[in-house]
């Protein structure tokens, strides 16, 4: 009932509005297909079912240098199942957001600024933004599942229009099949990959069984991360350190088997016998191929940059189910005869593995404090990345199929756009054969080399 009334309070419902997308297909299909619509038949704002906190929350150094990354784009894609009935039911959800949106209350609130100017998040309680939508496309549209700009435009929620912005924001589309997108569109200066997945976790389990397979509560207290005072950055901790990141062209996708990934891991093992991480094989591997393709000169220098979470490494560790931005890169670098060599992939494997293992707590303060200091923002610089760079983003173990609304996992999970060049995005298949997707974003000239060396060792 108190869920029923908050969402009587916070909807804000539209007349049936018609967005048109543009053709989104290949020019075969847009002809099959005709004019590509999604039609937006309800929007609103879901509150939280419960009062919350009403305050500014501090956003720590790790916060504030996503501020202007803005939202990121995620879809899901779900296959009709009758069998449980009330297929992707919409008040069910709703209700089920409200509740979730108790425990996860900064994402009912919107982007803001303090008494200083620093951004914060305004724990308002004003809501998440919920669209329902539906499309005459199909699941089989999309069955190459990779990200385009128009897969951004048709399923990902339009958050440009709301201001001060809008940190969640998710569209139900129900497809012509039957099946449903879900778009999801999370400001990363509220969560990382690790706080998002947390997110939908708890929603989905709320309307699959009420939240009785309770999760773990998340943590809101973002001062934990924050620079010493006076800040300090010593200078051998710049080695470790990235510059900032970049834009992108056509994404491909390739898929490595659970054999081959075993083959792998044990190509990375030395004469010690000692056990490298699936991350590090493939990432590795990726590094080496990349080089090769490209045709770097032997005697450039050559740097793979990485993402890692903070969580475990500070001490005392961070409590479970911190929820903001954890995250730090950090870098490996060599001559690029040594990487695209076949006979040092051990070598390679066990200079990401040592970069690894220097993200300690005295690295992580050196890197808070660099931006405290610094002031740094991830704007995307123009122009691009160089060639002999490359950037290797893991969702490896995460839960990113782990989002089951009481109708069954989804069929696909996948960024909705990939802006940046450069870059290899490894995830779980989802396919419970432990094979792993390897996500690139690079000029097309390479990819044909790219997929070739990268299966050559099997």
């Amino acid at each position: 009932a108190a869920a029923a009334r908050a969402l009587h309070t916070s909807l804000d419902l539209s007349s049936v509005s018609r967005r048109k997308m543009g053709a989104v297909l290949s020019t075969k299909n847009a002809a099959k297909m005709g004019v590509d619509d999604v039609e937006v038949v309800e929007s609103c704002m879901v509150a939280p079912c419960q009062e919350t906190p009403r305050r500014g929350m501090w956003l720590s150094p790790l916060d504030l240098m996503l501020v202007n990354r803005g939202h990121t784009p995620t879809v899901y894609f779900y296959p009709y199942r009758s069998d449980p009935g009330d297929f992707f039911d919409v008040a069910r959800l709703k209700a089920a957001m409200a509740m979730a949106l108790v425990a996860f209350y900064p994402l009912a609130g919107r982007l803001g600024m303090d008494g200083n100017g620093r951004a914060e998040v305004d724990c308002t309680g004003q809501g998440a933004l919920f669209i329902v939508a539906r499309s005459d496309l199909t699941i089989d549209d999309f069955r190459s599942f990779l990200p385009s700009p128009e897969l951004r435009t048709l399923f990902v929620p339009r958050v440009e229009d709301h201001s001060p912005s809008v940190l969640c924001a998710v569209q139900l589309t129900f497809l012509k099949c039957g099946g449903v997108a879900l778009g999801t569109a999370l400001h990363h200066v509220a969560v990382d990959a690790i706080s998002a997945f947390h997110f939908l976790q708890t929603w989905s389990a709320f309307s699959r069984d009420g939240g009785a397979a309770a999760l773990e509560l998340p943590f809101h207290d973002r001062t934990l991360l924050r620079a010493r005072s006076p800040p300090f950055v010593h200078p051998d901790a710049f080695s470790v350190f990235c510059p900032k990141l970049n834009l992108s062209v056509e994404p491909s996708e390739t898929v490595v088997s659970k054999d081959q990934v075993t083959a792998l891991k044990r190509a990375c093992v030395g004469g010690d016998g000692g056990r490298v991480s699936t991350f590090c094989a493939l990432s590795a591997h990726v590094w080496r191929c990349v080089c090769v393709a490209r045709r770097l000169p032997p005697d450039a220098a050559t740097r793979l940059t990485f993402p890692a979470s903070v969580r475990r490494s500070m001490r005392p560790p961070l409590p479970p189910g911190y929820c903001g931005n954890g995250i730090i890169w950090l870098g490996a670098a060599g001559k690029v005869r040594d990487v695209s060599s076949s006979e040092d992939l051990v070598f390679v494997a066990g200079q990401i593995s040592s970069a690894v293992r220097r993200m300690d707590d005295e690295l992580v303060p050196f890197k808070i404090d660099y931006f405290e200091l610094t002031e740094m923002d991830s704007k995307p610089a123009p122009g691009c990345m160089p060639e002999t760079e490359l950037r290797v983003i893991s969702w490896l173990g995460m839960p990113v199929y782990d989002v089951d609304f009481g109708w069954g996992k989804p069929l696909a999970m996948l960024r909705a756009v990939s802006e940046r060049a450069r870059f290899v995005y490894l995830m779980d298949s989802g396919k419970e054969d432990s094979s792993v997707r390897v996500l690139m974003c690079t000029a097309a000239a390479i990819l044909n080399d790219f997929q070739r060396l990268l299966y050559a060792r099997f």
